[in-house]
């Protein structure tokens, strides 16, 4: 099991200055990042690729990012916007040395409305039309998709391991995984420990954070029966702490940050692996 960071705690855009940030992470006990990668030309992945093997760190998984003009389930433009954006990702992740696209694929974020059931069963059918596309994309580049459900204020289209097991089996495509998030389930799911077991194999990613969106371990989630499901699957893959704070605005906005919830970012970061690595690892 490998603890990484996401880098919007740290900053947005990550561009190729950003990659200053990887020698900290490293000395802090991270033993891979996750880049949120907002534009593909915001990064050069070569020299991004240098200055992790640099520092001596792994990158992860990159963090696709999904805003009013990306959606699969969109018009037709936004449809072609997500998977041009997407497909660029996954080119960049081949020189990254990066095994997964990871969040929520399928939509922008923040897209959640009520709508007749036959709009959303025609969303549901132009979804999985996408996502066959774009994990036939990634399987020829050997790269794979993990696809995470977000809690209700954030999408109306799936919100929980059980919509997320149904789209994996509607694709049928060994490149598409499920990406669980400790803050979503905290919220959606009756247990976390038993949404763990539901995903099984198809666990591919796994997010951390408090169930304030801040450090993990000092909050009233129920780390014991996280851990017990991991064990339980024998999840062995990266396990990312994407906490955020007010220090990035636009991150913060978007996140409804309004309050300082933790000292720093930093005592996030610290504190946040040493817990991860004790409680997961036992």
């Amino acid at each position: 099991m490998k603890f990484g960071i996401n880098t919007f705690l740290f900053t947005s855009p990550f561009t190729n200055d950003s990659v200053r940030l990887f020698k900290k992470f490293k000395n802090w006990g991270f033993d891979a990042v996750e880049i949120a990668v907002e534009d593909p030309a915001h990064i050069d992945p070569a020299l991004v690729k240098k200055h992790l093997d640099k520092a001596g760190i792994e990158c992860c998984s990159v963090c696709a990012c999904l805003g009013p003009d990306r959606d699969l389930r969109g018009t037709p433009e936004q449809q072609g916007n997500a998977m041009t954006y997407m497909k660029a990702l996954l080119d960049q992740m081949v020189i990254l040395d990066c095994p997964a696209l990871i969040g929520p694929v399928y939509s922008s974020v923040g897209r959640a409305d009520a709508v007749p059931p036959a709009e959303y069963r025609q969303q549901w059918k132009t979804v999985v039309a996408n996502l066959k596309a774009l994990s036939r994309y990634a399987q020829e580049r050997g790269r794979m998709i993990c696809m995470e459900p977000l809690n209700r204020f954030e999408t109306d289209f799936i919100n929980t391991v059980d919509q997320a097991l149904a789209m994996v089996r509607a694709v049928r495509s060994p490149a598409l995984r499920i990406h669980l998030d400790t803050f979503h389930m905290n919220i959606e799911e009756k247990c976390q420990g038993e949404a763990i077991r539901k995903a099984g194999k198809l666990l591919g990613h796994f997010h951390a954070c408090g169930s304030d969106r801040g450090t993990p371990g000092n909050d009233h989630i129920c780390w014991d029966c996280i851990a017990s499901g991991l064990k339980a699957v024998r999840y062995n893959g990266p396990v990312v702490i994407e906490s955020f704070t007010q220090d990035v605005k636009v991150i913060a906005r978007a996140a409804a940050i309004w309050r300082k919830i933790e000292p720093s970012r930093e005592a996030i970061a610290v504190q946040g692996v040493k817990f991860l690595k004790k409680t997961l690892r036992s």
